[in-house]
């Protein structure tokens, strides 16, 4: 059975001596935010996800989640845990105090929903959408619904979701159908259905607050026309106690190929009660401050899985005996295939950790930092990687998965081993928040042109300068050739995007990867600098060979991924579409 220990001293490695978390402290906002604090609550943490909800696995992927009578049954330890997980604080701890949180960084929200989604992904979506919910009301909402909903969202009392798709508007979010009538109290009577909707109906919480993009009736058509409102499961009294049911049904939950203990709803709203977030005609802007934080949650939930396939095929391969390597010894982990894609596994998640973690720490000093300046180029950061970390940490989770299904042989296909839930778990993670491929479009389309081209110019910047340090050649030589390609595939995109944007519509997913493979490069250095400094040499070795692993295996993937980017489209978009069938 596949079993689970956070990674303590990988995590404190990274925070520590490659990102110096330290830095955080020194923002007025975290002060008591020291690296010895932060380290405490992470094993405090892990060491009640290690020990209740780890072994909820497999038991909440066997059972899935049952609805009966409108109402949803999750799985066995799941509302127990839910509330020893509340009643610590964990859910708000990077909330604001004034709404009962516990006012710590971002940044360490974000190492814990790594623990929680190795542990049990499909059990941290609760927690993960009621957070998103807090975000998008404190950034959009009237001061009375804040005072209304974010206390019982920080505090895990209510949880909290995201109400966007529609049967015929899934990515196409323009085409949302959902009405929102005014009413004579202020209010208004949301009506429509939505569908995929991710922790919808659930009796661990004691009311459920729906965050809902629907259309007013003088809204112009598309997404300008779109606002978003707050609907409760219960509406809430002048005195904040709960009164009737509002309407909001749940017909049908989905059954899925994996995250079953996640329950997935289809709802209706018949006349619901909701009030709106926002200005009219802004839900799409509203929307994003939740779905852009979301993104990077579900590089977070793509992270988590990678190191659980890493460590369970690490852990097998040095106790599964099988046949006789070259050298003459029977653990598995001796045969040359097998440790080339432990190699690939340990260099993919470690590098993505680092991809990940500075992500969420930029997002701490765009929020928090004294200096606009800082906080501008913050900014910068967290929007160029966001696609990065979304899309790079769930193919990777896919891929390892695979690759610890292959470590453990037949016997990775059997269920009882765990590995291959991997897989079915992780396989959604690069289909909601936007598809891979809409990342990927993202950062071509918006990202490599916002300002000017500012944000990928402050990447190659800080990475050339980076590479003027020391260094060993054999990462820094691959590093630099890898982003002189990327640099120079960068400004032809720039350049012919607008006369030919097939074509980088066509290659936008391997200029992705690229992308995501040239800062796994960086990582990699940075990693190995700091390794060399930490008194350890075993470990300052297992780092180097990782290191050159990926800096000769995986980066050298860079050139050729940037070719395909700058191949025409054009006879491939010119086939008739008919022709597939043919």
């Amino acid at each position: 059975m596949a079993s689970y220990k956070a990674p303590l001293r990988e995590i404190n490695f990274v925070l520590q001596d490659v990102l110096k978390v330290g830095r955080l402290a020194e923002l007025d906002a975290y002060q008591e935010a020291t690296p010895d604090t932060l380290i405490g609550l992470i094993e405090e943490a892990a060491k009640l996800i290690e020990e209740q909800l780890a072994p909820l696995n497999a038991v909440s992927d066997a059972q899935g989640c049952r609805l009966e009578n409108g109402e949803v049954t999750v799985p066995d330890g799941f509302a127990e845990f839910w509330a020893m997980y509340r009643d610590a604080g964990w859910i708000g701890i990077s909330q604001k105090e004034e709404y009962g949180g516990a006012n710590l960084p971002y940044t360490l929200a974000k190492v814990l929903e790594e623990v929680l989604c190795s542990a049990n992904v499909a059990f941290a979506l609760y927690p993960g959408l009621t957070q998103g919910c807090f975000e998008a009301l404190e950034a959009s909402a009237s001061d009375e619904i804040k005072q209304t909903y974010l206390p019982k969202l920080a505090t895990g009392e209510w949880s909290g979701t995201m109400c966007i798709t529609e049967p015929q508007a899934g990515s196409d979010v323009g085409a949302a159908k959902t009405k929102a009538t005014p009413q004579d109290d202020g209010s208004f009577a949301i009506d429509g259905g939505k569908i995929f909707i991710t922790s919808g109906e659930h009796r661990m919480a004691d009311n459920i607050v729906h965050f809902v993009l629907a259309r007013l009736p003088d809204s112009p058509p598309g997404v300008k026309g779109l606002s978003t409102f707050v609907v409760p499961k219960f509406l809430v009294n002048a005195d904040g106690t709960l009164g009737a049911r509002n309407g909001v049904t749940t017909q049908s939950i989905e059954h899925k190929m994996g995250i079953n203990g996640s329950v997935t709803c289809v709802l209706q709203f018949d006349n619901a009660k909701g009030w709106i977030v926002g200005a009219p005609n802004q839900g799409i802007q509203n929307m994003f401050v939740m779905m852009n934080l979301a993104r990077i949650m579900v590089g977070f939930q793509g992270l988590g899985q990678c190191e659980l396939a890493t460590q369970n095929a690490i852990r097998y391969a040095l106790e599964r005996k099988q046949g006789k390597a070259f050298n003459g010894k029977a653990e598995i982990v001796e045969h040359p295939d097998v440790r080339r894609m432990l190699l690939q596994m340990k260099a993919t998640t470690e590098g993505a950790r680092v991809l990940a973690y500075e992500t969420a720490m930029y997002v701490d000093l765009a929020r928090h930092h004294a200096d606009p300046g800082v906080r501008e180029t913050a900014q910068d950061w967290v929007d160029l990687n966001t696609p990065l970390v979304k899309a790079f940490c769930t193919d990777s989770a896919v891929e390892l998965g695979s690759l610890a299904i292959q470590v453990y042989g037949g016997h990775g296909f059997i269920k009882e081993h765990g590995v291959e839930q991997i897989v079915r778990d992780s396989k959604i993670l690069c289909l909601y928040e936007g598809t891979n491929g809409i990342q990927a479009m993202d950062l071509v389309r918006r990202k490599l042109m916002l300002h000017n081209g500012r944000l990928p110019g402050r990447f190659f910047a800080a990475v050339r300068a980076d590479l003027a340090s020391d260094g060993p050649q054999a990462l820094t030589a691959p590093l630099k050739a890898a982003l002189d390609a990327l640099e120079g595939t960068t400004r032809w995109v720039q350049e012919t995007y607008r006369s030919n944007p097939d074509d980088a519509a066509f290659g936008c997913c391997d200029y992705q990867r690229a992308f995501a493979l040239t800062y796994l490069g960086w990582n990699w250095l940075r990693m190995v600098r700091a390794a060399e400094q930490s008194g350890d040499a075993g470990f300052a070795q297992a780092k180097r060979v990782t290191g050159e692993y990926f800096a000769t295996r995986l980066l050298s993937q860079v050139p050729a991924l940037l070719g395909n980017v700058r191949e025409s489209a054009a006879p491939l978009m010119a086939l008739d579409a008919e022709l597939f069938a043919a």
